[in-house]
């Protein structure tokens, strides 16, 4: 799966659990760009993530993202790990 790939499956994630289909994301964009991301639709968005993508997250690898881009980087990371 590559990188375009899985920004546009988070693209239409974000886009569903914030119910707005204007979000563009950028890979420094955070939840201060999103004023609806709150710690509910964070972990909304972590498990629609899961089963979008068939992978499953560790708590501390959750707590270390800190923007769309270290997201989108940690999906790839662990598809590739489930690819190999």
């Amino acid at each position: 799966m590559t990188e375009a790939d899985i920004k546009t499956k988070l693209t239409a994630i974000f886009r569903d659990v914030f119910d707005d289909d204007s979000i563009v994301l950028r890979d420094d964009m955070t939840a201060d760009d999103i004023p609806e991301w709150d710690s509910m639709s964070h972990v909304t968005l972590v498990v629609a993530t899961e089963q979008t993508f068939g992978i499953k997250f560790r708590t501390a690898e959750i707590e270390e993202m800190h923007d769309v881009g270290d997201f989108a980087r940690l999906i790839a990371a662990k598809v590739e790990g489930k690819a190999a």
